[in-house]
């Protein structure tokens, strides 16, 4: 079946609930008919019976009445569970694997869901004790979802709906959908998403893998009925078995006995096919069994020939025909293929509807084109094998390689470690090159809502470092695996098919945590024991390819192919709209990549675009709400929907800044602040301004901003004949004088890169510490002499003398500035050096307030103009034309008036009040 939808303590409208939940489920499965809802208990369910279509209907109750079902998923070892039961006395009145986990559930209880082997969500109502159950399969597989009244109040019944679709628990209508923002900066900065039991939407949680959800009339209980992690631990931890022929012929063998398993079926099943080691290894196994064993009874269900369907890319970095191809031509006579070319075209006419498929935001368009082999295999197959799982349970990325190697580190095997970084040396190269790219990292912060960024700041994530499979079990149970079978599982139901993975099989992988480490890397190969076991099944030139690409889009040239599109929702009054973008600074940042696109990657901006197609889909538009639930049309008229509608653009708006008066501090910040220099009182005005580009007059700016401060000065704000100065930092004058620019315009060098990892950074500037401020020293002052002031720098410390480094390198690389996440677009993008001719520049500036349009007293009054680089544990007076000593000045600013964050007032006037006793 594909769709389960429940409801729980909401009385007579049970089934009303539970009927607009499951309209929420349409065209979820293979049999288009077959909506059944329970109006006794409000469970809903859209049918699709794999194993035991024609007796699988649902809910399924017990023959006494006490138990109810509804069940999402496949159960592979029902037949031996069955027999287990009909020896207990069970009596069965259907073949289907649904009637044996009701059965199971009657004689075991909750203990029964370890003993099952597959992929399942389902919903046990129990008419005794009022109780329902839900339980989610060992990986989370498949998925299951609730919503629980936080208004409930305690020991009463509680307010609940679940269901195999968010979509179906927002079509019960029973609260109001809002996006979790705590999920969405995770996905944002971290780039992750189901890795805990919160979901995107607020309120709404997912039942974690191998978790049970128990709805009593007096509350509810989550609970684990599995210790498969604690188990795996528990087998890492015995002597492992030694890894030789018989191994790698054992693992052959329940290998292939998972993925026979999987071909259970009375509908037709075929295999997604990528031409990675993983999906091929699947394909390779059935074509083989087709070929040597053609009337196997197990493998029925791929009748004679195995329909394979791959998407291609021709002629793209990531293009793997000429491996698909490979394994068609040594299985030609088994294998029916289909090859699927999604285009970046195609890509934007579906992106509403891959959007709203998806539910939550995703890691990245990859899974488009899994989508998009989905809607073709749907026309020839209803069931589809593929190898998602390998990856987690086998090490296939390269970041597996580094943790293996700090493992044979800390425990000490140096001759291992030796061999194992002798093998992986051009895995190790890659990351060099990575590193030293020239490629500037643009902080996701800087692209974000300083105060969405402040909200979070807290949240962190953390993954294993040094322990292979601790990190294995950390990547298969929550980092990684859960969002891949996520969103396969969306995928295969948009189109009604089903998909099955035969790597993510328990035993299987238990069997692998039985041994060495050495069966999954060695000598700088992953997947040894898989690679080794599909020796003369698979091609060498599949089991033995050393890049891994994967089942996905060629990223990077879409985005060039379509950035014009793109673009458009970047600059759109949606996006600049959002809590959560600095829309300038996206902006700027995507037509650089549209001006430079070797020098950016995509992922950061495509995660931007889909929170913000997201919120689109369901939360903005009141037509595309109605099509995210399902709603009634059918599924003519969704591909028929305008899908474009995601990508409707308006014109961009400049970032919202809290308007602010002229005559008061910034918020937390004192208007007047006594000098520990002078004792005088000092008033601080802060001025806001528009935003300062390169070429900016910045006289005139200086000028028309007094003049727009004088013109409606009330009294006593300065009083008559109290001395004042006009303020300026320093950051707008070197951006007017273009001595200010994107990090990504700044090519640092080798030698910037390895001096600023030794440069701290502070909350308060980055100062040298990131390689285009480094760059920009060394190009300001030569390497020889940042080299040197390093050095001195380094010696300082160790005697316990700070500031060397700044009294050899000089003033001007100490007000070097770098990117600030906190600041207002484009500093907090950019890095830039000191103004040039500071006091120059402040001369110029008094006299053009002296010859301004403002009252003559305040002309008289006027003392001059101080250039200014401040920030919360600093200041530094870079130029002025008056005579007042750098001391005074900078101790009037000891509060940093001006602020660090997005205040936009980087200009002041500074009044002195003189002492109390002269007032």
């Amino acid at each position: 079946m594909c769709g389960i939808a429940g409801t729980y303590g909401f009385g007579a409208d049970t089934e009303g609930i539970a009927r607009r939940m499951s309209s929420a489920l349409a065209h979820r499965g293979p049999d288009g008919e077959g909506l059944f809802v329970d109006g006794e208990t409000g469970l809903a369910h859209r049918r699709l019976a794999i194993i035991g279509r024609e007796h699988g209907a649902q809910p399924m109750t017990t023959a006494d009445g006490r138990y109810t079902i509804v069940y999402n998923g496949e159960t592979y070892n029902y037949l031996a569970l069955r027999a287990e039961l009909e020896e207990l006395g069970h009596v069965f009145r259907t073949d289907s694997d649904t009637e044996v986990l009701l059965e199971a559930h009657a004689e075991w209880g909750t203990a029964a869901y370890d003993r099952f082997n597959g992929m399942f969500a389902f919903a046990i109502h129990d008419a005794t004790t009022g109780t329902i159950t839900l339980a989610r399969d060992h990986f989370g597989i498949k998925p299951l979802y609730y919503w629980i009244d936080p208004a409930t109040e305690a020991g009463a019944a509680p307010r609940i709906v679940f269901g195999s679709e968010i979509r179906s628990l927002l079509a019960a209508k029973v609260f109001e959908a809002a996006p979790d923002d705590r999920a969405v900066y995770r996905y944002l900065k971290f780039r992750v998403q189901d890795d805990d039991s919160r979901t995107f939407f607020a309120g709404v949680n997912r039942l974690m893998s191998g978790e049970i959800l128990e709805i009593r009339p007096d509350g509810t209980d989550v609970s684990s009925f599995t210790r498969l992690k604690e188990e795996l631990r528990e087998i890492a931890a015995r002597p492992s078995r030694p890894y030789d022929e018989k191994v790698v012929d054992e693992y052959r063998e329940r290998f292939q006995e998972s993925v026979r398993l999987r071909l259970q079926s009375e509908v037709p099943v075929g295999t997604s096919l990528s031409g990675g080691l993983d999906s091929s290894a699947v394909a390779a196994v059935i074509a083989r069994q087709l070929r040597e064993q053609p009337g196997d009874e197990g493998f029925s269900a791929v009748g004679s020939r195995q329909n394979t369907f791959s998407a291609v890319f021709p002629n793209s970095s990531n293009d793997e025909e000429r491996y698909v191809d490979a394994l068609l031509e040594d299985y030609q006579g088994q294998v029916t293929p289909h090859k699927i070319t999604p285009k970046p075209g195609a890509f934007l006419e579906d992106l509403h509807d891959f959007v709203r498929t998806q539910e939550e935001p995703i890691i990245s368009t990859g899974p488009y084109a899994q989508y998009a082999v989905m809607r073709v295999a749907s026309q020839h197959v209803t069931v589809l094998l593929d190898g998602q799982g390998a990856d987690e349970m086998m090490a296939g990325y390269n970041p597996y390689f580094y943790v293996y190697l700090r493992q044979l580190r800390r425990q000490k095997r140096f001759k291992e470690l030796a061999s194992e970084m002798v093998g992986s040396r051009d895995i190790l190269r890659k990351l060099a090159r990575t590193k030293f790219s020239g490629r500037t990292s643009v902080p996701i912060e800087a692209l974000l809502n300083s105060g969405f960024v402040a909200e979070h700041s807290g949240e962190k994530v953390t993954s294993v470092q040094d322990d292979l499979k601790e990190r294995l079990i950390e990547d298969t149970f929550r980092a990684s695996l859960p969002s891949l079978l996520r969103y396969e599982d969306k995928n295969t139901m948009r189109f009604s098919i089903e998909g099955r993975v035969p790597f993510v099989d328990k035993e299987l992988l238990k069997f692998l945590f039985s041994l060495d480490e050495s069966a999954i890397i060695h000598d700088g190969w992953n997947k040894r024991i898989l690679r080794e076991a599909m020796d003369g099944i698979l091609p060498d030139m599949i089991s033995k390819r050393r890049n891994k690409i994967g089942f996905t889009t060629p990223e990077g040239e879409w985005f060039r192919s379509i950035a014009p599109q793109l673009r458009d929702i970047f600059a759109s009054q949606s996006f600049a709209s959002r809590p959560y973008f600095d829309a300038p600074s996206v902006l700027a940042l995507f037509d650089d990549y549209i001006a430079h696109p070797e020098n950016h990657g995509t992922l950061m901006f495509w995660r931007l675009l889909n929170v913000e197609l997201w919120m689109r889909t369901f939360f903005d538009d009141a037509e595309g709400a109605t099509r995210a639930l399902g709603g009634s049309a059918d599924e003519a008229a969704l591909a028929a929907a305008p899908a474009p509608a995601a990508l409707a653009s308006a014109p961009a708006v400049e970032e919202e800044v809290v308007p602010k008066s002229d005559y008061v501090a910034n918020p937390d910040k004192q208007l007047d602040l006594v000098s520990e220099a002078d004792g005088h009182s000092w008033r601080r005005l802060p001025l806001q301004t528009a935003l300062v580009a390169r070429g900016d007059d910045i006289v005139r700016i200086a000028r028309e901003r007094v003049e727009a401060f004088a013109s409606s000065l009330p009294a006593d704000v300065v009083p008559d004949g109290a001395p004042w100065y006009f303020v300026i930092s320093e950051k707008i004058i070197a951006i007017s004088q273009n001595r200010s620019w994107f990090t990504w315009e700044i090519k640092p060098r080798r030698s910037a890169k390895v001096l600023s990892r030794f440069v701290s950074r502070t909350p308060a500037g980055i100062g040298l510490g990131d390689p285009t401020t480094m760059e920009l020293a060394i190009r300001e002052v030569g390497l020889p002499r940042v080299v040197a002031a390093s050095a001195v720098g380094a010696a300082g410390k160790v005697v316990g003398k700070r500031g060397l480094f700044y009294e050899v390198v000089g003033a001007n690389v100490r007000a070097i500035d770098g990117p600030t996440p906190y600041s207002a677009f484009p500093s907090n993008v950019s890095a830039k050096l000191p103004p040039k001719d500071p006091d120059q520049v402040s001369a110029q500036i008094s006299a053009a307030i002296r010859a301004a349009d403002i009252p003559d007293a305040l002309k008289k009054s006027f003392v001059g103009t101080v250039v200014m680089d401040a920030n919360d544990i600093g200041r530094n007076v870079l130029g002025s034309d008056v005579a007042t000593s750098n001391d005074v000045l900078e101790a009037t600013f000891a509060d940093n008036p001006l602020g660090q964050g997005r205040q936009r007032t980087p200009l002041a006037i500074l009044v002195d009040l003189g002492t109390a006793s002269s007032r």
